[in-house]
């Protein structure tokens, strides 16, 4: 054989291997296709979701079975709450906390109807006996949480989504350590995803001063490699048991001093003395379970305050039975008898909310939604006007706040209740992220956050039905292309 037959032999053998190679790799990622498609059927918590998976995975595995496993699943595995009867290990260790939390010090309204069901999904109970301080933008939330640090006289939790290693994060870092160094317990947690720029030496000095560390992750464990897509978005602090904050701030520049490109940070914050910070307190424990697998020993006796708020304290998260964050959000649009009005930098609800607004709005509530007019990404920006011409039909008044970029994540029902967290009006705050929202049932407050949203409406323009049926054509398909990614965004 000629050395030119030995070569194109050889070269032959090799093509062969190659596509032999090339068609075992498609016959196993059809396979694995397969397989994770009935998962996706049976686990998906949308039929829309379900359908999209399947088509997905079934046509072209090779992207989409790695995608489905980073970004599909929509349950966390393995997170254990105190909450739940069969949750033992907690439960048990906090039984009476527990009892004394449930049927100690609750509340009641004169109608039941805004809570029905709200209850049940955070197996809390509206707790009366708080005092509160509604927190808008960042001098006042920073400036309140500083002096909450140095007021605590035992122990400090401190939680955040995204810690910066910036001027605010360092006033932070270095108060946490002050207090550590006069003997105050201090436990900082941060989520792993949302805080994945933070540098080690901001840790390690933390730890160095004495603060006890630990970042939230998605993975732990066996078998929970893929949980990438979840985050831990909740904003608490709590010191000494007796006060706490939640609401929409983190700890970086841009929440006080404004964002280079959007402008000036418009945020909202809370600040409960009461009852109700022991309960922010348990979802910080179990928070810091997941994290540590400890069980910190905490003080339970609730403080004691003129004023008699009641609140309730609705942790939310994908490793619920439900899907606590979407379902409290339509009972609240459900009950409103006079007007609901809702702030949330990202608005892509799921249908459920969809068409829980448009029935409000058709049955004459006064139903705004306030988002803002610059957005910090592309997505979310154009999924939004994928269903506002439905939503503006029906009567929906919606509101770009022009003064800056809208952070804050609130709600007012009629005169009788408000409500400050962290979640947005999204997919992924209803199903793929852990929140907290703090519900106060009292007309006072209500009034004070319904001022609030005055105050913004005037910084907003509302969207005509004209504007939407006027955007070229490319935005539409964007926004269309948009609203496709919604399930992960």
């Amino acid at each position: 054989m000629t050395h030119e037959r030995c070569e194109a032999h050889g070269n032959g053998k090799a093509r062969r291997r190659k596509w032999g190679a090339f068609a075992i790799i498609v016959t196993v990622s059809h396979l694995l296709g397969a397989v994770s498609s009935l998962e996706a059927l049976m686990t998906s918590r949308t039929s829309a979701g379900a359908i999209a998976w399947i088509v997905s995975l079934n046509t072209m595995p090779l992207v989409a079975v790695p995608t489905y496993w980073i970004f599909g699943r929509n349950k966390f595995e393995g997170y254990i709450t105190s909450r739940r009867d069969e949750d033992l290990r907690l439960s048990e260790t906090l039984e009476e906390e527990l009892e004394a939390l449930r049927t100690g010090h609750a509340a009641s309204i004169p109608d039941e109807s805004y809570l029905a069901g709200i209850e049940d999904l955070a197996r809390l109970p509206l707790l009366e006996g708080n005092d509160l301080m509604l927190l808008v933008d960042g001098e006042q939330t920073y400036r309140s949480l500083l002096e909450g640090i140095d007021a605590a006289e035992e122990y400090l939790l401190v939680q955040f989504y995204i810690v910066r290693d910036d001027d605010i994060g360092t006033a932070f870092q270095q108060r946490l350590i002050a207090k550590a160094q006069e003997g105050v317990d201090v436990y900082f947690l941060y989520d792993e995803i949302g805080s994945y720029a933070l540098p080690s030496d901001y840790l390690h000095a933390l730890r160095e001063g004495g603060v006890k560390v630990q970042r939230f992750p998605s993975t732990r464990g066996p078998g929970k490699r893929f949980q990438l897509n979840f985050r831990n978005h909740r904003k608490v602090m709590v010191a000494d048991g007796e006060r706490a904050w939640v609401g929409g701030f983190n700890l970086g520049d841009e929440y006080w001093q404004g964002h280079e490109e959007l402008g000036p940070w418009r945020d909202t914050h809370l600040k409960v003395t009461g009852p109700a910070a022991l309960a922010l307190q348990l979802v910080f424990l179990e928070d810091w379970l997941w994290a540590s697998d400890d069980i910190l020993e905490l003080a339970w006796e609730p403080a004691t305050t003129e004023r008699q708020a009641p609140v309730m304290i609705l942790p939310s998260g994908p490793a619920d039975r439900f899907e606590t964050a979407s379902l409290m959000v339509q009972q609240v649009i459900h009950a409103a008898k006079e007007r609901i009005w809702i702030s949330s930098p990202y608005f892509v609800p799921d249908d459920g909310v969809q068409t829980m607004l448009k029935l409000a709005a058709l049955n004459g509530i006064d139903v705004r939604i306030l988002i803002p007019e610059r957005q910090d990404n592309l997505l979310p920006r154009y999924a939004t006007y994928a269903f506002l011409g439905p939503m503006l039909d029906a009567g929906v008044k919606i509101y770009r706040y022009r003064d800056g970029f809208l952070h804050g994540k609130a709600f007012v029902i009629d005169d009788v209740g408000a409500a400050v967290g962290t979640v947005n009006l999204d997919n992924r705050s209803f199903r793929l992220n852990f929140e907290v929202t703090a519900l106060v049932m009292e007309p006072d407050f209500a009034r004070e956050v319904a001022a609030m949203f005055e105050e913004d409406f005037s910084h907003s323009t509302r969207i005509e039905p004209e504007e939407i049926a006027e955007r070229p054509l490319w935005h539409r398909i964007a926004a269309r292309g948009a609203y496709l990614f919604a399930p992960v965004l």
